[in-house]
């Protein structure tokens, strides 16, 4: 399945909360962080404020990387995303809100007072 987007980039903001995600957690991959940040964000009931992101930070990842074996489920799940918060699943739309999930996610995760190590990411991930 086609991605959103073949290269996904970071605003500094997201880069300097992956790396507090990563001393907390231990868990050394970026991708595996925005991954949780990304399903952390469409798990949320309301849609993304759509707010210009700066992408410049130095942080780049290819979708391939990003999404690994998970890659189609993600995408298709982005696409009920869009669907669901009555938006187009063009091809720009779903980079766009690609991009605006993620760095919700990743926002959400880096403030979260009781992420403190991967246990509570994990408790995070499975609670109803």
């Amino acid at each position: 399945m086609e991605p959103p987007l073949e290269r996904i980039k970071l605003s500094q903001t997201a880069k300097d909360q992956l790396i507090k995600l990563k001393r907390l957690t231990k868990i050394e991959q970026w991708n595996i962080l925005c991954r949780w940040a990304f399903c952390r964000s469409l798990a949320e009931v309301t849609p993304p404020t759509p707010i210009p992101i700066k992408l410049d930070s130095n942080v780049e990842i290819t979708w391939r990387v990003f999404g690994g074996e998970l890659s189609d489920i993600l995408v298709l799940a982005l696409r009920q995303r869009c669907h669901d918060d009555g938006l187009q699943t063009d091809k720009q739309t779903l980079a766009e809100q690609f991009n605006l999930h993620l760095h919700r996610g990743i926002s959400y995760l880096a403030g979260d007072p009781n992420i403190k190590k991967i246990e509570d990411l994990i408790a995070l991930g499975t609670k109803d």
